[in-house]
Order: C-alpha cells, then sequence, then structure tokens
C-alpha cells in the first residue's frame, strides 16, 4: 500500500466502559433529534442565507458568526451535546460533492 506522508495514522479502539457508551448514545440521540427537526424545517433553515445554523434543543439559531452561533445555543440548551452546525452559502448553487484523495506519483 502506498501512504501518503501527509496523512494522519488512525487508531480505533473498542469502547466497553458501559458510562462511556451511555454518554455516547445520548449525544447520538440528541443529534439524531436535532436533525429530524433541520427536516421538517428545511424552508426555515435555509432562509438564512450567508450564516451560519446551529439546531440545538430542536430549536434553531442564526448569526453571522461560528462563536455567536454557538454561544446562542449553549446559552438556550447547555445540556445539548448534539447540536448539528452548518454554513448556509449565501448562493444557492449547484455544487459537486467528491471524495479528495492523494494520488501516488509514479
Amino acid at each position: 500500500m502506498i501512504r501518503h506522508s501527509d496523512q494522519p495514522a488512525y487508531t480505533m479502539e473498542i469502547a466497553t466502559d458501559p458510562e462511556e457508551n451511555a454518554k455516547a448514545r445520548k449525544l447520538q440521540q440528541q443529534f439524531e433529534a436535532n436533525v429530524a427537526w433541520l427536516e421538517a424545517h428545511a424552508a426555515e433553515v435555509y432562509s438564512h442565507r450567508g450564516e451560519h445554523i446551529c439546531i440545538a434543543g430542536r430549536e434553531l439559531f442564526a448569526a453571522d458568526s461560528l462563536d455567536g452561533v454557538l454561544a446562542q445555543a449553549a446559552a438556550a440548551h447547555p445540556e445539548d451535546e448534539g447540536a448539528y452546525v452548518r454554513y448556509i452559502p449565501r448562493q444557492k448553487v449547484p455544487r459537486v460533492y467528491a471524495h479528495h484523495r492523494h494520488l501516488a506519483h509514479v
């Protein structure tokens, strides 16, 4: 296998601590609830063009800066650790999403 020298090495571990697993499940459930809220209110969410949005506690927050939107969400829902955060581009244009991979030079 050819590996590019700038790629980080990854280590995978199996988490067996019941307390840690319960915390991860809670975080995942909170995130999934926020994403479900996003899907149900997409028109409202995507009307915030050129802004950062955060959905926490199944509530939408929007601000011009990432720090601003995170502060709003944390103040209103400090218990929600599964917030969904995203920047909504100013212009609605077609976008191409592709996997960027490094190829070895031959």
